[in-house]
């Protein structure tokens, strides 16, 4: 018997059982048990004000509702310092923040009706088809204004529509709150990783043809968010990594120390903390379904972290509000570190450390 084992022996609940009673005195095993595990390991590990918290999204979460109640107050909370995310989910989420309107349903509808009657559907969701035209045309306007006739990463893209977001929503007066206007306000920087495979990448493409609008550079991204987390590891700080689904954003969150250790040749460890949420399974070898232990041959992150890592295999919609509600009533929080006005210089450093470590001269 393990010194920390727990005899299996809850209360009955009744009325009133808060969130955190219900996560710590009932869930005893299995996956429930695994969540309890990830509600602990954030409360008393990852929120710290030396650790550096990235946040990657994959799966249709924000039209679920999830961004409101959920992404929006950890944000404003500072229990996320850096976020990657899907294009779809911030698309979505634009939704939301311009006041259109979603509804739960029915996953059971006739689609060729739905499709007559100009409906989408997202599984148990339905929205106008209107509300994609016009989040399109919202888009558009925005990136033919002069700000954006440049080249830039997706954090200050995301940082502009998320101004934008804001003031917009500011003049509807919505209830809704919107993920990047959150985000824009708390100076959380905004990446996605495949930044075309999106309608906002659509949108932007389309422009393009023109030769209006925006021009994305991934390597900003990738710079940018090794030199986030390499920044995290200053003064004994650590970086943690909280992975919602899998998928590109997965990849692109832990892909930050291989680029430190074996692109740029700097000294690293890896992410201290590993926690996931996922239905993917490990024994397809699908990036979404990969263990922290085979995280760590890769050096993506660290051997003394290992032992705490931990894998929810849960539905996101499940486990979030949990663990937002758990985190809410357990941690206080925590100073905004507001990354997003220290990008250049998190990439000065990035830089003379890597030309450091390679032994070579700038020039």
């Amino acid at each position: 018997m393990r010194d920390d084992s727990q005899r299996i022996r809850p209360p009955a609940i009744s009325k009133g059982f808060s969130v955190s009673r219900l996560i710590e005195e009932t869930f005893l095993a299995y996956n429930s048990a695994r969540l309890r595990e990830a509600a602990r390991l954030l409360a008393t590990r990852v929120m710290k004000d030396k650790v550096t918290v990235g946040l990657s999204l994959s799966g249709a979460l924000t039209p679920a509702g999830i961004g409101a109640s959920c992404l929006v107050p950890l944000l404003e909370n500072g229990f996320v310092d850096y976020v990657i995310s899907t294009g779809a989910n911030l698309y979505h989420d634009l939704h939301h923040g311009l006041d259109m309107a979603m509804f739960a349903a029915t996953p059971h509808a006739d689609d060729r009706e739905l499709r007559r009657r100009s409906l989408v559907r997202i599984y148990d969701i339905v929205f106008d088809y209107d509300v994609l035209l016009k989040t399109d045309e919202f888009i558009c306007a925005l990136i033919e204004t002069p700000g954006f006739q440049k080249t830039m990463g997706t954090a200050e893209f995301h940082n502009m529509l998320g101004r934008a977001v804001s003031e917009r929503a500011g003049a509807l007066a919505t209830t809704d709150r919107s993920v990047l206007a959150a985000a824009f306000k708390a100076a959380v920087p905004v990446y996605t990783s495949s930044p075309g495979d999106s309608s906002i990448g659509m949108n932007i493409a389309a422009r393009r043809l023109r030769g209006v609008g925006p021009v994305i550079d991934p390597s900003i991204d990738v710079n940018e968010t090794a030199a986030v987390v390499l920044e995290s590891k200053k003064t004994g700080g650590r970086s943690a990594a909280w992975i919602v689904g899998g998928g590109s954003p997965k990849n692109f969150l832990l892909q930050t120390e291989p680029q430190i250790q074996e692109i740029l040749k700097i000294k690293e460890s890896g992410h201290d903390y590993f926690l996931q949420i996922t239905d993917a399974r490990p024994d397809t070898g699908g990036l979404s379904g990969a263990t922290p232990s085979e995280a760590y041959t890769w050096g993506k992150v660290s051997e003394e972290g290992l032992p705490r890592m931990v894998i929810c295999y849960l539905d996101a919609t499940v486990a979030l509000p949990l663990l937002t509600a758990y985190l809410m009533d357990n941690c206080r929080p925590r100073p905004l570190k507001r990354l997003y006005e220290r990008r250049e210089e998190m990439v000065r450093e990035l830089t003379r450390r890597a030309f450091e470590a390679r032994g070579e001269s700038r020039g």
